[in-house]
């Protein structure tokens, strides 16, 4: 479990394809202090397991499946990525409960500056939109966010100068692929009402 509070910003320091799966290195100096194999990692907010330790870098296994329903299969060397590690029992609660298990992409529709802060809306299929609510929380990239609006195919989300600086979304563009992951409570309350 993560929070979704990105502790830094890592480089990709190579991606090296084997078959349908990737090796990806990492470099991110915070996250790797004190990291063990096997540990878990929120890359984009994709959890995955860290498999090889060299210093400052730290490399992850992607499979086929995390390729093609992810923004991972995007990445190229030295792409930015959002880095947190997982949630440990007794530590602050500063944003909301994120698996890690990405829902689908999402793809970055419009983004409206106002001063330093930015409105960013993200189109994405009508079934993730029924797990969100104004107000509610919502997951892009491994970032925890508030919903501000909700439509049936899109959603918007404020954000302040410093998310835009210590994340990846200050450099996302129109067109841009993101991860997205709805609430875990959304998902239950959806299955439970659907069973009715």
């Amino acid at each position: 479990m993560f929070t979704g509070l990105v502790e830094e910003k890592g480089i990709v320091e190579s991606i090296s394809i084997q078959g349908s799966s990737a090796d990806l290195m990492v470099r991110g100096p915070l996250v790797s202090d004190g990291a063990a194999l096997g540990d878990s990692i929120a890359i984009n907010g994709c959890c995955l397991t860290v498999v090889e330790i060299n210093e400052s870098c730290l490399t992850f296994q992607a499979g086929e499946e995390t390729l093609k329903r992810t923004n991972l299969g995007d990445l190229v060397t030295g792409s930015e990525v959002n880095l947190e590690r997982s949630l440990q029992v007794g530590q602050r609660m500063g944003g909301h409960y994120v698996s890690g298990h990405v829902d689908g992409l999402g793809l970055v529709d419009e983004i409206c500056q106002d001063g330093e802060w930015a409105k960013y809306w993200f189109k994405i299929p009508a079934e993730l939109t029924r797990q969100m609510a104004s107000k509610g929380s919502v997951t892009v990239d491994g970032i925890s966010l508030t919903l501000v609006d909700v439509e049936e195919e899109r959603f918007s989300v404020a954000l302040i100068p410093h998310t835009l600086e210590v994340t990846t979304l200050g450099r996302r563009t129109v067109g841009d692929n993101v991860n997205i992951e709805t609430d875990l409570l959304a998902k239950y309350v959806q299955q439970q009402l659907e069973r009715k």
